[in-house]
């Protein structure tokens, strides 16, 4: 597997140990059980990769090519990508994926 995250950082372990032991028994817990609620559905191991990965140190408000910011091209891509294959697995000829990450800054810090 290819590493996407700089190697040079510290685990969660190693950070801060007890909220790493609190999601780990969380991983147990979905593991172990069925949620019928949609939103509280587990997702795949690559999609906890590319949420957790390198690009959630990215803002990236607006749409593809018409950002408020620079240095969005792999944003960009990855949106557009996300886009075509919405629109092939849905059947339709419009879709529209915006990446999470502005929105987390946006939700953690509101005091």
């Amino acid at each position: 597997m290819k590493q996407i995250i700089p190697t040079n950082f510290m685990t969660l372990f190693d950070t801060d140990p007890e909220i790493a032991t609190a999601l780990q028994s969380e991983l147990r817990r979905q593991q172990d059980g069925l949620e019928m609620i949609p939103s509280e559905n587990y997702v795949s191991p690559a999609v906890l990769e590319a949420l957790g990965s390198i690009a959630t140190n990215k803002y990236s408000e607006g749409f593809p090519g018409k950002r408020y910011y620079g240095g969005n091209e792999y944003i960009d891509q990855i949106e557009q990508l996300a886009k075509e294959r919405a629109k092939t697995l849905f059947g339709v000829s419009h879709a529209n994926v915006q990446a999470p990450y502005s929105l987390k800054s946006s939700q953690a810090i509101p005091a």
